[in-house]
C-alpha cells in the first residue's frame, strides 16, 4: 500500500485517542459492587473487551440486569474527566491535512460526541460511528464498514488504529489494514498475539509509520 493511496485513517476512541482507563475501570468496579459481583481490577483485566456485554457475560451478570448495569456504569463514569492521550491532538491535526479521518468506537454516542466537543475535535472527523449505530458491535466489521460508506472510501485505501484485539479483528474483516497502538487498557499481551500489521508504542509514532508503509 503506497503512502499516496492511504485516503482514510480511522481510529478507535477509548484507549487510543483518549485515556479513559481510570474512568472506565472505576466505573466497572463501582457497577460490579452495586450488582453484588466480587470482581477486582485483575478480574477486569483478564476479561476486558471493548464490547462490554462480553465483560458482563464473563462476570455472569444475568441478562435481565444489563440495563441496570449500564446505568450504574454511566453514573460512575460521569464523575471522571478523562484526558486525551499525550500527543493525540497534534497527531490528528497533522494527519487531517493529508487524510480523511474517522472514529469507530464501541463507546456510547452521547458520551463520545460530548467528549469530541469538549476537546474541540469534532470538525477533524468526517465520520464518527458509535455504539448503536449498527446492529452488530466490534469485532464485527459492520461499524467500520458504515464509516467507510459515510466517507466514500475503499477499505484497501484505509488504515484503522486501535488498542485491542477486537479492533484488529474488525479492521481485517472489513479489509482495512490494522495498526495497533499500546495504550492504558490491559490489552498488550493479547494485542501482540493478534499480530497487527504495525504495532506502535505511542500514537505519536503514527505519522512516521504511515509514511513508512509501502
Amino acid at each position: 500500500m503506497p503512502n499516496a493511496t492511504i485516503q482514510g485513517v480511522l481510529f478507535d476512541w477509548d484507549g487510543t485517542l483518549i485515556n479513559s482507563y481510570r474512568a472506565d475501570s472505576a466505573a466497572y468496579l463501582a457497577m460490579f459492587r452495586e450488582m453484588g459481583i466480587p470482581w477486582t481490577l485483575d478480574d477486569l483485566a483478564r476479561h476486558y473487551s471493548p464490547n462490554w456485554y462480553r465483560v458482563y457475560r464473563a462476570a455472569k451478570l444475568p441478562r435481565a440486569r444489563w440495563d441496570d448495569a449500564d446505568r450504574a456504569w454511566r453514573k460512575q463514569y460521569a464523575t471522571h474527566r478523562p484526558k486525551l492521550m499525550p500527543g493525540a491532538r497534534r497527531v490528528l491535526k497533522h494527519l487531517r491535512a493529508r487524510h480523511q479521518l474517522g472514529v469507530v468506537t464501541s463507546g456510547d454516542r452521547d458520551r463520545v460526541v460530548r467528549q469530541l466537543r469538549l476537546f474541540q475535535l469534532t470538525n477533524l472527523f468526517a465520520s464518527h460511528v458509535c455504539s448503536g449505530d449498527t446492529r452488530y458491535r466490534k469485532p464485527h466489521p459492520a461499524p467500520l464498514r458504515l464509516a467507510l460508506r459515510q466517507m466514500c472510501l475503499d477499505p484497501a485505501d484505509c488504515v484503522y488504529v486501535g488498542d485491542s484485539p477486537e479492533d484488529l479483528e474488525m479492521a481485517r474483516r472489513a479489509g482495512v489494514r490494522a495498526i495497533a497502538v499500546l495504550g492504558p487498557f490491559p490489552t498488550e499481551t493479547r494485542l501482540r498475539a493478534a499480530k497487527p500489521d504495525l504495532l506502535l508504542n505511542s500514537i505519536t509514532e503514527l505519522p512516521e509509520a504511515l509514511r513508512r508503509i509501502a
